[in-house]
């Protein structure tokens, strides 16, 4: 039988902002989702991808060149990784089997775990690789805590098995309106509150998180009815990631512009308040 393969574009040792402790995040390529402000555009696609830095380049064109030769278009092949004489080209996605990857982390679990850390899944959207992801879960069990971050967008189905292989759970909400969901985010919320409603209800530890973007979700009337679903389903706290002015940063780095339909330069306003109305303690990250 093949063994379980996963696309992963990232891991960073000893973190301090993915769940309780320290703890080794692994980003897991591809997200059914197109949030307009995304903080990680190289892990949109599903597919292993040849990303260039725009950092120190000389612009000198060896890297498109050599695409040229190859398939008759200016772009970026995995041969141009070899000409640029800066070193900054690579491929962005590595195929690895869940005994591999479990491997690399295993090598930092005894510093996790004397933190009260562990590893955390993010990605693109770790659900998208459910397969992949629980077998990764079922290998680290009783080895360190296991935790995944998620905007909760797959079937019911999907959620509960990987949610009865977690520990820890970091959950996005980003806007109650469906219509202004599907807009801005790229999918219909259904699946996101259904799924938050199966977490809160499930005994697991977890904490709600809104990445709060001026103008879009951090209006009085988004964080009202965020706070009444909230208070619904008897959840007393939540997490404010503001808005990363440097959130386009990476978009170079795929050959894409950064065209967000908002002013990411205003500060957005959390609305402590209204939280606070429903009980719900506010912790600004």
């Amino acid at each position: 039988m093949a063994k379980i393969t996963g696309n992963v574009f990232s891991i960073e040792e000893f973190s301090t902002f993915d769940g309780p402790g320290i703890r080794e995040t692994v980003f897991l390529k591809g997200c059914p989702l197109k949030c307009m402000w995304c903080h990680n555009p190289e892990g949109q696609s599903f597919e292993s991808m040849v990303v260039r830095s725009p950092n120190g380049c000389l612009n000198c064109g060896a890297c498109l060149k050599k695409g040229e030769e190859i398939t008759g278009k200016s772009c970026l092949v995995k041969e141009s990784i070899a000409v640029c004489p800066r070193n900054l080209v690579r491929i962005c996605g590595e195929v690895k089997t869940a005994e591999e990857l479990v491997s690399i982390i295993s090598k930092n679990i005894t510093i996790l775990n004397a933190s009260g850390g562990g590893v955390t899944f993010s990605g693109g959207e770790p659900l998208s690789q459910h397969k992949f992801l629980l077998e990764c879960l079922k290998l680290l069990k009783d080895k360190t805590n296991r935790a995944i971050q998620t905007t909760g967008y797959t079937s019911e189905s999907v959620f509960r098995e990987v949610l009865s292989e977690c520990d820890f759970v970091l959950y996005d909400l980003k806007l109650m309106d469906n219509d202004k969901h599907k807009y801005y985010v790229g999918g219909s919320n259904e699946n996101i509150l259904r799924n938050y409603s199966i977490l809160a209800s499930s005994g697991k530890d977890f904490i709600t998180r809104i990445p709060l973007i001026p103008t879009v979700n951090d209006t009085a009337e988004n964080i009202e009815a965020t706070a009444k679903f909230m208070n619904k389903n008897k959840v007393s706290k939540v997490e404010i990631l503001p808005y990363n002015k440097m959130a386009g940063g990476k978009y170079k780095l795929i050959g894409k512009e950064y065209k967000p339909e908002f002013d990411g330069n205003i500060e957005p306003n959390p609305h402590k308040d209204i939280f606070e109305k429903y009980g719900i303690e506010v912790k600004v990250l």
